[in-house]
């Protein structure tokens, strides 16, 4: 929180600080280029405008002469003085020089070529004075952008002091014309022409530059501008243009050469004045960056400092504040819901202890804050453990009831298969037999997931091939299941029927999530670990991570949430499993679909030798409900009461039982009849007929039923 504000601070004082160092630094620049450029393109300025003069005399007589020799050397060094102190200037010169200084540079080395033109005379006066005069323009050209200053009064001062020169430069153009038409006393009309534009141009300069200075600086200007030599110069000046004769020689010259020599003196001085204030003023500008950035480094050190005590300071009371938050969510609030879920009593008064932090105002509204949160959370957590009582104990009591109930109406069921000769309402009778056996899972399932027992235990082992079969027999489409290998095993009472009731989940759903006219294979085998149980589908299956996901789910059951109802039997699975310490794992199988593999751990295995009969259940019913006929498809039989379930079991035809009237009843009370086989051994051939007739009917309505019936819902799974 503090190092955003403090980087801020820091950055805003950095930012002004570098704004005034431009300010320096363009003044200093300035300065560094007065003194190397500046005073060089001064000096190159004048030996330019004289070479053009004696070159206006040559080319009126036609005479090289000594003079313009000596001119000419002293160009030549200016030009070389000028290169060395562009050198000079360095980093000053930046790329807003470089242009017009290259400009320069080209048209200074067009000097020997109009130096030989004058000398050859290949030209008129005019065009070679036009050609000094070109060069003379890119020089000031160059002078433009040499005052490179952010300090606008130096800069308006610098800019009128520029075109004060650059009227001085169109005095100097005048001067040359005059001296070129010396000989003929006479201008030509194009010679006049140039004459009357430079004096227009010479007068709006000198106004211009005049009401740009300041009073220090314009006062010399005017009193140049009040003396004799200039009063003469632009009589001289307006009679020139007016007739276009020149004056005396030497009156003309005597002129100029005092007008000129006031003019190059003013001109020094003052630009040697305004070097003085680029210089103050960059004095000026350097202290007050020292005294700006020294007190804003003091105030920014300050903040800093005051920033860090402030900071660690806090950071201690967050610290404080931060474990206490860490400890309720990390153990006091995980450990008050694992009390919760074991079915401990919680007091929300004890366990919502107020978190004691000390510090700042802030610091403790947000303890009191974590305070009321963990009561609230702790409230919730009993009232949601309560409530996950409250609705296991309704599933509970539903689930009883309904399991009574079913088991009343299969007790009806069975009586009414008993007295039942019809074949036609014996296979309707098996078939609400059948019903009300899934209809009983289900009730067994609210148990589970109530956290309680099902009532079905057997006091002996339980063969695993009837495990196996009564789990068929609780799926809707049983048809579809062929149980393949099973080799000899038992498993303990105890566990018979949760084990059958997980086996029966996971063959329902590879029915539901396979297409109808596929069959599910079953088949078991005796592991080193126990006992291992196969469900094949040959389904779509599921992708990696839902594999993934549903495996996990099995291995670590969670909580149950009531919301998440589309995984009613994954639920159910993984409880009975974990209960009994059963692996499950689903995984992709070689066909395409799904194969499910149940574990069953060794010490839940018991003796073969040692297992119940089918007619002994501890608390209700057995688990066997069916056989398979010759093609290794389950069809459901009547009651697995009946010792209709083992292939072992007697009294059977052709793999399918055969009932027989007051088998379980007790020796006192069987009616005095004849046996069955006697019975069923003297029908006539009208009776037989009629049995085989009801026999086919039945067996075409069952094909046509099976045909119209889909499969079920995912949330009956």
């Amino acid at each position: 929180m503090l190092l955003l504000p403090l980087l801020s601070l820091s950055a805003l004082w950095g930012f002004v600080l570098n704004l005034t160092m431009d300010d320096a630094r363009s003044l200093l620049r300035a300065n560094t280029l007065y003194e190397t450029l500046g005073v060089a393109s001064t000096d190159l300025g004048l030996q330019l405008q004289a070479e053009r003069v004696r070159s206006a005399e040559t080319l009126a007589t036609r005479e090289l002469t000594e003079v313009l020799g000596s001119q000419r050397a002293r160009t030549d060094q200016s030009v070389a003085e000028f290169e060395h102190a562009v050198s000079a200037a360095g980093d000053a010169v930046g790329d807003d020089l470089r242009a017009p200084l290259d400009n320069l540079r080209t048209s200074l080395d067009r000097l020997a070529s109009i130096r030989d033109d004058i000398d050859t005379g290949g030209g008129s006066r005019l065009s070679g004075l036009h050609a000094y005069n070109r060069l003379l323009d890119a020089l000031f050209l160059l002078s433009d952008d040499l005052v490179p200053v952010s300090d606008l009064a130096i800069f308006q001062q610098a800019s009128s002091l520029h075109t004060m020169g650059l009227a001085r430069e169109y005095i100097a153009r005048e001067h040359a014309l005059v001296v070129g038409a010396l000989a003929d006393r006479r201008l030509s009309e194009a010679e006049t022409t140039a004459f009357a534009e430079y004096a227009a141009s010479r007068k709006f300069l000198h106004a211009r530059g005049l009401a740009g200075l300041d009073v220090p600086l314009r006062r010399p200007y005017e009193e140049v501008f009040a003396s004799e030599p200039f009063i003469v110069f632009t009589a001289m000046e307006t009679r020139i243009v007016r007739t276009g004769t020149t004056p005396a020689a030497d009156a003309w010259q005597q002129t100029l050469d005092d007008l000129t020599s006031r003019l190059d003196d003013l001109g020094a001085d003052t630009a040697g004045t305004l070097a003085d204030r680029t210089s103050e003023a960059a004095t000026g500008t350097m202290v007050k960056i020292a005294v700006a950035g020294g007190l804003g480094l003091i105030a920014v050190l300050a903040s800093i400092i005051i920033s860090v005590r402030f900071g660690r300071r806090l950071a201690g009371e967050l610290a404080g504040l931060r474990s206490a938050a860490v400890e309720l969510a990390q153990r006091r609030l995980p450990d008050i819901v694992a009390r919760l879920r074991r079915g401990e009593d919680v007091d929300v008064r004890k366990e919502a202890k107020a978190i004691k932090v000390r510090g700042s105002a802030e610091i403790t509204d947000v303890a009191r804050a974590f305070g009321s949160v963990q009561r609230t959370a702790v409230k919730a957590a009993v009232g949601q453990a309560a409530l996950r009582r409250g609705v296991g104990q309704v599933f509970l009591n539903l689930a009883r009831r309904k399991q009574g109930l079913l088991h009343r109406q299969l007790g009806l069921l069975d009586r009414m298969q008993r007295r039942t000769h019809d074949p036609d309402r014996l296979e309707e009778l098996f078939r609400l037999d059948h019903l009300t056996t899934r209809m009983r899972r289900h009730a067994e399932s609210l148990i589970v997931l109530s956290g309680a027992a099902p009532g079905r235990a057997w006091r002996r082992p339980v063969p695993m091939i009837d495990v196996v079969r009564a789990a068929v027999a609780e799926v809707e489409d049983y048809t579809r299941i062929a149980v393949t290998s099973m080799p000899d095993g038992a498993i303990d009472g105890a566990a018979a029927a949760d084990v059958t009731h997980l086996v029966a989940e996971l063959v329902e759903n590879a029915t539901i999530y396979s297409p109808p006219d596929t069959m599910v294979q079953v088949r078991g085998d005796r592991v080193s670990n126990g006992y291992a149980i196969e469900v094949e589908d040959k389904g779509l299956g599921l992708s990696a991570a839902e594999y993934g996901q549903v495996n996990a789910l099995l291995a670590a059951p969670p909580e149950f949430d009531l919301a998440d109802s589309d995984r009613l039997g994954l639920f159910v699975v993984a409880t009975l499993a974990g209960r009994h310490g059963v692996k499950v794992q689903l995984r992709r199988s070689p066909f395409g679909g799904t194969l499910a593999i149940v574990l069953v751990p060794r010490a839940l295995m018991a003796e073969t030798t040692e297992t119940a009969e089918p007619g002994e259940p501890a608390q209700t019913r057995e688990p066997g409900r069916t056989t398979q006929n010759g093609d290794g498809k389950a069809v459901l039989p009547s009651r697995t009461r009946k010792k209709a379930l083992a292939v072992v079991t007697s009294g059977t035809h052709a793999g399918l039982p055969k009932r027989v009237r007051q088998a379980h009843l007790a020796p006192q009370l069987r009616e005095q009849q004849p046996e069955p086989e006697q019975e069923q051994a003297e029908r006539s051939p009208d009776e037989v007929r009629d049995l085989f007739s009801a026999f086919q009917r039945g067996t075409q309505r069952a094909r046509e039923e099976a045909s119209e019936e889909g499969p079920m819902s995912k949330g009956d799974a």
